[in-house]
C-alpha cells in the first residue's frame, strides 16, 4: 500500500522540448524584415541628422527626381491624415497589430516567395511606427516628379510595403494557382467523406 507522502509528491518538472529551428523561407522572411527596417531607418536617420535635408532641401538627384521633408501623418501615400494624438496612436496601434498578424503569416506560410513579400510589408510598416512613435509622424523624402505630373512622396519603408503589396497580389493570381494545381484536388476519403 503506498503511503501518503509517496502520493502527494509532485511529479518532477519535464523539460521544455527544444524550440524548433523556423524553416530556411522563414528565416530569409526574418533578414529581410529586418533588412528593410534597418534600411529604412537608417536612410531617415542619415537624411534628417546627417545631412539634415531640413536645412539643404530640395537637393535634386535628377531632372524627374528630388529628395524634400514631408511629415506625413496618414498611412502610405499621404492617406486617411490623423492631427490628432488619438489618431496618430490608433495608426500606432493599427501598423503594430497588423505586422503581428503578417509576421505570423510570414512565418507559417510553406511559400518562400509568399514568405518575402510578407516580409516587405512587416519591415516597411515596422519603420514607419518607429517615426511615428518618436517623431508624431512618419517622415518622406523621395519625390520624383516629371514635368507637371508629382508621385506621392515617399520613404524606403513605403516603396517595400508597396513591393510587398504587389508581391502578394503576384502570389495571390499567379504562383497560388499554380501551387494548387501542381497539388492536384483534394483526396476524398474512402468514407465519401
Amino acid at each position: 500500500m503506498p503511503s501518503d507522502a509517496a502520493e502527494a509528491a509532485p511529479n518532477p518538472p519535464k523539460p521544455n522540448p527544444p524550440k524548433p529551428i523556423p524553416p530556411a523561407h522563414a528565416r530569409f522572411a526574418i533578414a529581410l524584415a529586418l533588412a528593410i527596417f534597418l534600411a529604412d531607418q537608417a536612410t531617415k536617420l542619415y537624411f534628417l541628422f546627417g545631412y539634415d535635408l531640413r536645412v539643404h532641401a530640395p537637393l535634386v538627384l535628377a531632372p524627374f527626381a528630388e529628395l524634400i521633408v514631408v511629415w506625413n501623418r496618414g498611412i502610405s501615400y499621404g492617406l486617411f491624415q490623423q492631427e490628432t494624438e488619438l489618431g496618430r496612436w490608433l495608426l500606432v496601434a493599427l501598423s503594430i497589430g497588423a505586422s503581428i498578424g503578417l509576421g505570423l503569416w510570414m512565418l507559417r506560410t510553406p511559400a518562400r516567395f509568399l514568405a518575402g513579400s510578407l516580409a516587405l510589408v512587416v519591415g516597411g510598416a515596422l519603420g514607419n511606427v518607429v517615426d511615428r512613435v518618436a517623431y508624431g509622424a512618419v517622415f518622406d523624402f523621395v519625390h520624383l516628379h516629371w514635368g507637371a505630373f508629382s508621385w506621392y512622396v515617399f520613404n524606403v519603408a513605403d516603396a517595400a510595403i508597396v513591393a510587398g503589396v504587389l508581391g502578394l497580389l503576384y502570389d495571390s493570381l499567379v504562383l497560388e494557382p499554380r501551387r494548387a494545381r501542381r497539388e492536384g484536388p483534394p483526396h476524398e476519403s474512402r468514407d465519401g467523406g
